[in-house]
């Protein structure tokens, strides 16, 4: 594989944000690439803009009469030939690069954007510390209290018991601790906002919570007996007995069960350490005059061009250091124009045809989502399924009904008592359908929704309706049931 070859392949397999990144770093290292201005006059034919690579090279004629070409070359410097007007980015080699945010590797020099691509949010420990901070204590208890947030884990809860924390403090400090002393702290660290959180399991996490709202709150006693007590009734969605030894009738229980469940079981999850990903589409479809149309989004990077001033310093005949210099980053210069190029066209193409296979989606929903697979798409494109398969990675497509990832409208298919085909994505969210409307005293099982597919003439296995809801992050129907 060329060079040039392989910088197309890793161009389209870049994200849109990795091409930025890409593209920047190119601008700095190359001088022959600058941004082109947003107001061009069109006279200016001679600046090698991405739109002015197929254009056939309209400005030969002004070179020729300083016996230069368009690029700042002799006519009888005839490497510019050997560039192809249709650059071939289609191989079956998948191991040539790995696709992934890491693609961009700058050098320790390189400008980067840390705060945008590296920050970090504030963690559970650094909210706990923060309040610790403004409480006032005693430095064998601050000691104390520092040990008790070290052991709590990112959903809230203590990774270690009181006992084993009072081991860890024998052992550092040289004071005597006692344990009560590490309840006491314990007490007092469970104050701290999120509500129960450093509680050591889910009916201290619950009651924690409960102990704080105020007094006056309607049913928080029956809550409290109800969890204190009748927490494994509870989880078992045993409704009939917990009404029985709780003595609560289905009304009131129903009203306690709404104040447990606004309750939060992992009070660290509301302040946990994210990473922030940004998806910026790559392409934008919507409907005009009742058809569909695809473009390009025009934000996702800059326009690029020939610097005219450096390209014009480029001689004829001469072979110097300065000169060779010029002359190499010219031509790489127009090697990565011509692969951004490259790479927009099959990406337009590409997304072209899935809005024309998927119609139906944009049009109804999910529910008329058609199957569809990466050889249909490499058949319709005449590409390799490689290439397919690199260009609908980490893309994205803005359409009326949200933006999806390229991949998102590939899907295999299940049989229909007609002949026909239906899309497993169609299936899920024909699932997803049916347990939103189910009765929640009387949830749908997986048999059930199997029948039910087979009535609209859809073929599907029991297991495979599991497999497609566990998919959904949807529980099994016995943890669906629910009295509200």
């Amino acid at each position: 594989m060329t060079p040039q070859l392989q910088q197309a392949i890793k161009l389209l397999q870049l994200s849109t944000l990795d091409l930025q990144q890409e593209i920047q770093q190119a601008l700095e290292s190359n001088p022959m690439l600058e941004v082109s201005e947003e107001e061009e006059s069109p006279n200016h034919v001679q600046n090698d803009t991405i739109s002015d690579m197929l254009a056939n090279n309209s400005s030969k004629e002004r070179a020729q009469e300083s016996g230069m070409d368009e690029g700042g070359f002799a006519e009888e410097d005839n490497w510019s030939d050997s560039i192809p007007n249709d650059l071939p980015v289609d191989t079956a080699w998948d191991d040539v690069f790995q696709s992934g945010s890491s693609s961009y590797s700058g050098g320790e020099d390189d400008e980067y954007d840390f705060e945008s691509r590296n920050s970090k949010g504030e963690t559970l420990q650094d909210h706990l510390l923060w309040q610790l901070n403004l409480t006032p204590m005693s430095d064998i208890d601050r000691m104390i209290a520092v040990a008790i947030i070290d052991a709590v884990n990112p959903d809230g809860y203590l990774s270690l018991t009181p006992d084993e924390i009072h081991s860890g403090l024998q052992t550092e400090g040289e004071e005597e601790i006692e344990l009560d002393e590490v309840r006491a702290v314990l007490k007092r660290v469970q104050q701290f906002d999120p509500a129960g959180v450093a509680t050591c399991n889910l009916q201290d996490c619950l009651l924690s919570q409960l102990n704080q709202l105020p007094k006056d709150t309607p049913w928080l006693g029956q809550a409290k007996l109800v969890v204190s007590h009748y927490i494994n009734l509870l989880g078992n969605r045993d409704y009939a007995q917990l009404m029985r030894r709780s003595r609560l009738k289905e009304d009131d229980l129903r009203e306690v069960l709404k104040l447990i469940q606004s309750l939060n079981p992992r009070p660290g999850e509301g302040i946990q350490e994210s990473n922030t990903e940004y998806v910026v589409p790559d392409v934008i479809v919507k409907k005009n005059n009742g058809r569909w149309l695809v473009e390009l989004n025009p934000e996702i990077a800059p326009k690029i061009r020939i610097n005219p001033g450096y390209a014009g310093l480029v001689r004829r005949a001469d072979n110097s250091s300065d000169n060779t210099y010029l002359r190499d980053q010219l031509q790489e210069a127009r090697w990565f124009i011509k692969s951004l190029q490259s790479r927009n066209e099959t990406l337009l193409k590409v997304a072209s045809q899935i809005v024309e296979h998927q119609q139906g989606f944009l049009e109804y929903g999910e529910e008329a989502m058609k199957p569809l697979v990466l050889h249909d798409i490499a058949e319709a494109v005449e590409m390799h399924e490689s290439t397919i398969s690199r260009v609908t990675t980490q893309k994205y497509m803005h359409t009326p009904r949200g933006v999806f990832e390229l991949k998102y409208f590939f899907s295999s298919h299940v049989s229909t008592d007609t002949g026909g085909e239906c899309s497993s994505t169609a299936i899920r969210a024909i699932i997803k359908k049916l347990v939103a409307a189910e009765s929640p005293k009387k949830p749908l099982s997986d048999s059930k929704i199997a029948a039910l597919l087979g009535d609209q003439g859809i073929n599907v296995a029991r297991r495979t309706i599991a497999k497609y809801r566990e998919a959904l992050s949807i529980p099994p129907s016995n943890e669906r049931k629910r009295l509200i």
